[in-house]
């Protein structure tokens, strides 16, 4: 008889730091980043027009930035969902300037 392989899966512990680096956010707290996204995003919804379309350029361009910079580091996954957080920021942004 052959013995069966057990496969084990890891725990990923989700409080472990995402990226380690000594980049310019690395001293930022994530709920701090995190409440200006989302205080930018409002605000951008808010105003809407070419103003609200700009605000969503830069998390756009943002979210580019961070995703060029960690690209060797995240899986495939992940290159998936950034990529598609920043084609909903480009859909929002063209619907505001309807």
């Amino acid at each position: 008889m052959q013995a069966r392989k057990r496969v084990i899966r890891r725990r990923v512990d989700s409080r472990a730091a995402l990226l380690s680096g000594s980049g310019p956010l690395a001293k930022v707290p994530p709920l701090a980043a995190f409440v200006v996204v989302i205080i930018v995003f409002g605000l951008a919804v808010w105003l809407r027009g070419p103003v609200g379309a700009a605000l969503l350029g830069v998390l756009g361009l943002g979210v580019l930035a961070l995703l060029a910079a960690t690209w060797q580091v995240l899986r495939p996954a992940d290159r998936v969902l950034r990529l598609i957080v920043v084609a909903i920021l480009a859909a929002v942004a063209i619907s505001l300037l309807r």
